[in-house]
C-alpha cells in the first residue's frame, strides 16, 4: 500500500518538477500579474500629480469636488506603488468637474415622474511625461437614480460617493490601467 503510494506521488510531482527546471532553465522568464489591473513599470513612473478637480457645472453641489478628489488619490494609492506629488511628475491627472445635473426618469401615467437621475461628468487630462501618443483628454460620466418621493438633500451625498467611486474606476481604467 505504502509503495503505491510513493508510485502515485512521483507520477504526479515528477513531471511538474521537471516542468519547473525546464521552465526556470529556458530563460528564468516568470510571467508576472497584478491584480489591479495596472500594467505600470516601476523602473520608469515613480511619481503621479493629481491636481484638484474644480466644479464647472452649472448646478454646484460644494462637497463633490473633495468627495471625488479624496476618492481619486485613494484608489490610485490603494492600486499603485506611485508616490503623489504636488511638483513634477512623471504622470499628471488633471481635469474638472463639468456636469451636475437631475433629469426626471419613469414617468406615471400622472405626468409625474416616479425616478429622478443624478448625472456627473468628469472631464480628465491625463499626461504622460514619460512616453508619446499615452495621453487621454477625455469626458467620463456616470449617473445613479433614485425616487422621486425622496429629496435630494437626503440622498445627494451617498449618490455623490457612489458616482465618484465609479467614475475613479473608469477613469482609473483608461489612464493607469491602460484599458
Amino acid at each position: 500500500m505504502k509503495l503505491l503510494k510513493m508510485n502515485l506521488l512521483r507520477k504526479k510531482i515528477f513531471p511538474l518538477a521537471v516542468a519547473l527546471v525546464v521552465f526556470v532553465g529556458l530563460g528564468g522568464c516568470i510571467p508576472s500579474f497584478t491584480l489591479n489591473g495596472a500594467p505600470i513599470d516601476y523602473n520608469v513612473y515613480r511619481t503621479v500629480h493629481v491636481s484638484n478637480f474644480p466644479i464647472r457645472a452649472a448646478l454646484v453641489y460644494p462637497p463633490l469636488e473633495q468627495t471625488f478628489e479624496n476618492e481619486l488619490l485613494n484608489y490610485i494609492t490603494r492600486n499603485t506603488r506611485l508616490q503623489t506629488t504636488d511638483g513634477a511628475s512623471d504622470l499628471n491627472i488633471e481635469g474638472e468637474i463639468t456636469q451636475y445635473y437631475l433629469t426626471p426618469q419613469a414617468v406615471t401615467e400622472d405626468a409625474y415622474a416616479s425616478r429622478t437621475r443624478l448625472t456627473i461628468g468628469v472631464r480628465v487630462k491625463y499626461t504622460d511625461n514619460k512616453a508619446e501618443g499615452k495621453d487621454v483628454d477625455q469626458t467620463f460620466t456616470a449617473y445613479r437614480d433614485f425616487d422621486s418621493s425622496q429629496m435630494l438633500t437626503d440622498v445627494q451625498d451617498q449618490l455623490c460617493q457612489e458616482i465618484s467611486e465609479e467614475l475613479v474606476q473608469l477613469i482609473f481604467n483608461a489612464t493607469l490601467g491602460n484599458w
